[in-house]
């Protein structure tokens, strides 16, 4: 009979197994692939091409969570809507973006990364639909709590996805994409939601879900989890396509088949398994920075940026344009430098700029409450504002999901990442809905709160999070829950 003891100590075996190889893999043989990557750089258009399609399901999720501000007034004015009413319709999307989260990372694993996308898109475009539709409230909340919950799935399974298909020294920064993606979905529905209607919009929503739809007849599905429901063939073939037909796979394909074959001898993960101590740091650094990502006072700054602004006597329309232009642009500078520089660097810088941003907008509140330096106030807020965006939008919007793409073994990733997905959905809610409660109480602590807040994280950066930067996933895998 096997004791409970023998089982752990068999399972510990296992991940020795799974450990001791890749690690003195990846001390030996980086010169070698190196090289076979640098003559494969030619052939890796299916890697972009995948990821293309990939990232428009992420603009899909930006254009969903940037729809609300630029249609208020028009749709309360049109379907005759109170303000409660309005304020329903804007926060239900992050009800169902919760919903997302804790059943995609389930279905990616049972239909796949491809299925998982197929089902996102649709609820978006069955979302859309009903808000373009919609002749009053009930059919407005029917459609946004349809894109949120393609919305919440969608952050889950497109980075993963990206970091299953791409070569380890392209790996970061075309995760980074799907940030990028995302605040430029946000940006154009900003901007182009004060030149068209509100149902016009709504329309424009179907376009990324259309072509992720029509693209995933192009690309193929992730070859670890073709490897992982035991298509060895598939598992082959798919990644010869991202690989290139003149690129020899061998190595790498061992490589993966050999830990996955591993880990299919541990026992069918649930959620209870992700506090078991193999598993416990891998979840302590993704949940971890999933809560410093949101805790950090984001969606309360993006859901109240206008308010914000002109609180502190700047121009709202003027603000808020320059807010949503800065994001895609400083986002996509940091996408180069997260393979060169590491995940950790920027994490820090990004963290440390959210911090001074948090300060400077406490110190413009703090002089205008106190009826000091009145000229100056408003100059800081806007500083403080940007300051802020453009360190998140560097660093800590997209390196958390590349971090947790990178991190949960394949057995648990579903488990793990809808976790890690759900208390990063749970906590934006959480924010959002507390943030005017702050700012009633004290609107220069609530940005000291933050920046606390902030502070924080860089403690827990430093302490907790591995630099994932230039090792295959079974590597960091290995390393982290050996």
């Amino acid at each position: 009979m096997i004791t409970k003891q023998d089982a752990e100590q068999g399972e510990n075996s296992f991940q020795e197994e799974i450990r001791e190889p890749l690690v003195q893999q990846h001390k030996n043989s980086d010169d070698e692939e190196d090289q076979r990557e640098q003559s494969s750089k030619g052939h890796q258009w299916m890697v972009y091409l995948s990821t293309f399609v990939a990232v428009c399901g992420s603009y899909a999720f930006g254009a969903c969570a940037g729809y609300s501000s630029p249609t208020e007034s028009a749709i309360e004015e049109d379907l005759s809507l109170s303000l409660a009413q309005y304020s329903l319709f804007g926060s239900i999307l992050t009800f169902g973006a919760m919903i997302g989260a804790i059943t995609i990372g389930p279905i990616a694993d049972f239909i796949g990364r491809k299925g998982a996308m197929r089902i996102s898109s649709a609820f978006c475009v069955a979302g859309w639909l009903a808000i373009y539709f919609a002749e009053g409230a009930l059919a407005l909340d029917i459609g946004r709590l349809a894109t949120g919950y393609g919305m919440g799935a969608f952050s889950y399974v497109v980075p993963v996805f990206i970091a299953e298909i791409a070569p380890k020294n392209l790996r970061g920064g075309l995760t980074t994409l799907n940030q990028v993606m995302i605040v430029a979905g946000v940006s154009v529905s900003f901007i182009i939601g004060t030149l068209i209607t509100w149902r016009a919009l709504a329309l424009s929503g179907l376009i990324p879900s259309a072509i992720v739809l029509l693209g995933l007849f192009l690309i193929p599905e992730s070859p670890r989890w073709l490897a992982k429901v035991g298509k060895e063939k598939e598992f082959e073939s798919a990644l010869q396509k991202l690989r290139g037909k003149d690129y020899d796979i061998s190595q790498e394909a061992a490589e993966i088949q050999d830990y996955i074959d591993t880990l299919q001898r541990l026992p069918k993960s649930k959620i209870l398994d992700l506090f078991q101590r193999r598993y416990l740091r891998s979840v302590i650094i993704g949940v971890g920075l999933m809560v410093c990502q949101q805790l950090g006072g984001i969606n309360g700054i993006c859901f109240y940026v206008t308010s914000i602004f002109e609180s502190a006597g700047f121009p709202s329309k003027i603000g808020t344009i320059i807010y949503a232009c800065i994001q895609v642009p400083i986002t996509a500078l940091g996408a180069p430098f997260i393979d060169k520089v590491g995940r950790k660097p920027l994490l820090l810088v990004s963290a440390s700029g959210l911090v001074l941003g948090c300060m400077l907008t406490a110190i413009s509140f703090y002089l205008k409450v106190h009826g000091i330096a009145l000229d100056a106030s408003p100059i800081l807020a806007v500083t403080g504002i940007l300051v802020y965006i453009g360190s998140f939008s560097i660093g800590m919007g997209a390196v958390p999901w590349v971090v947790m793409s990178e991190i949960f073994p394949i057995n648990i990733k579903g488990v793990a990442g809808g976790l890690a997905t759900l208390v990063n959905w749970f906590i934006a809610w959480l924010v959002s809905y507390t943030y005017n409660y702050l700012v009633t109480w004290s609107s220069y602590g609530t940005f000291i709160l933050y920046g606390a807040i902030n502070a924080l994280a860089i403690v827990f950066i430093i302490r907790v999070v591995p630099e994932t930067k230039g090792r295959t996933l079974e590597q960091i895998q290995a390393a982290i829950n050996g």
